[in-house]
């Protein structure tokens, strides 16, 4: 399955969640050691599901940009 992560930079790290396993979040100092992170915690979070007995959600969420002006 494919799923959408969001990444969000911050002052010092990045971090990543998944709108679609709510509670699958990372953190790191680089943006790719947070793409690492969160597709392992997607793995860990979907295997908790599946040892739970409970339905492993569908992706449903999608990332589009919208160009605006700023000035």
């Amino acid at each position: 399955m494919r799923y959408a992560v969001i990444v969000e930079e911050g002052e010092s790290s990045f971090g990543a969640h998944v709108p679609d396993l709510p509670g699958c979040v990372a953190v790191a100092d680089t943006k790719e050691e947070v793409l690492d992170l969160i597709q392992e915690a997607i793995e860990f979070h979907l295997e908790g599901l599946r040892e739970d007995g409970q339905p492993i959600p569908r992706p449903a969420s999608s990332v589009e940009y919208v160009d605006v002006q700023t000035a």
